[in-house]
């Protein structure tokens, strides 16, 4: 199934989509909550909850995707953690060894925005650059996981832009502060279960556009820590639990290592694309510091 979430009469509502036309199986059994990691989370249970709704929904009641006022995946991840330097390219562009074990950091959750809302150049830099990154959705939770069985762990996946202030991230070695400014994680629209993608979602074209451009043109099986590996690794640390989600890095192309840089700016529209998983399109608009609550100096 390919799933997401959206705004609908005042609160979020679950939607299975085909071909482009969404069925609403919050509206059809209210219990189902928007919010596919509430749905991870559920297991079998919930999953077969959301197939006995699917079947009340008639085709006349579909809603048109394009329309929908669309919301992050999963409302609120107990984990958000990101893979750096996880393409051979991208390290060297970046003038960074390749690793032998990944750089990790992670995302606070008021740093993501859903598919469509506006990704924001903040006041402070105009520095502000994309990165097309796989996303996984986990599923059952875990704690010291093996390679061998890291796979029945995913849930799903989707499509993440991992925008980072780039001066910020340099400003220390702990990349936090570039990676987590408000409003910069793009992530959606839709996920798709693990089941209808190839194990580890490998083999799949990745790419990002800038106002049309294409950027990043790379395979997922570039990666060189894969999904299975990452969950052994980051398993051996934490535990997992339903609806984390973890970025598995950005291939080469990145705008910091271009010549000249290329920066994000107000009015660009910047999309992430991977074959089988569709399109994640946000608009870029600078920083109101108004609207924000601070006062413009």
């Amino acid at each position: 199934m390919r799933l997401l979430t959206f705004a609908r009469d005042g609160r979020a509502h679950l939607g299975v989509v085909s071909d482009g036309r969404v069925a609403d199986v919050s509206a059809a059994d209210p219990g189902i909550v928007g919010d596919i990691g509430l749905l991870a989370d559920g297991g079998e249970s919930g999953l077969a909850a959301v197939k006995a709704a699917l079947t009340t929904v008639s085709p006349s009641d579909y809603l048109e995707l394009s329309s929908l006022t669309l919301l992050q995946p999963v409302a609120a991840p107990g984990k958000i953690i990101c893979i750096g330097l996880n393409y051979v390219d991208h390290a060297k562009e970046g003038g960074y060894d390749v690793p032998d074990y990944p750089a990790l950091f992670m995302r606070a959750p008021t740093s993501m925005v859903a598919a469509g809302e506006a990704i924001v150049r903040p006041q402070c830099s105009e520095r502000l650059d994309y990165e097309a990154e796989l996303m996984v959705i986990i599923g059952r939770g875990g704690r010291h996981i093996s390679q061998a069985r890291a796979l029945d762990h995913v849930f799903g996946y989707t499509l993440f832009n991992d925008a980072s202030i780039r001066d910020y991230q340099r400003k220390s070695h702990q990349w936090t502060p570039g990676k987590n400014f408000d409003g910069t994680g793009a992530v959606g629209p839709t996920v798709l279960m693990a089941d209808e993608l190839p194990d580890g979602a490998k083999d799949l074209r990745i790419q990002s556009r800038l106002n049309g451009q294409i950027m990043q043109d790379a395979n997922t099986s570039d990666m060189i820590f894969p999904v299975a590996l990452t969950i052994e690794i980051l398993s051996e640390y934490t535990t997992l639990e339903p609806g984390d989600m973890i970025a598995m890095g950005t291939p080469p192309g990145v705008g910091h290592a271009r010549k000249p840089p290329v920066w994000m700016k107000d009015g660009d529209v910047v999309e992430i694309e991977i074959d089988k998983l569709g399109i994640l399109s946000n608009p870029i608009v600078d920083e109101n510091l108004m609207t924000a609550g601070v006062a413009a100096e």
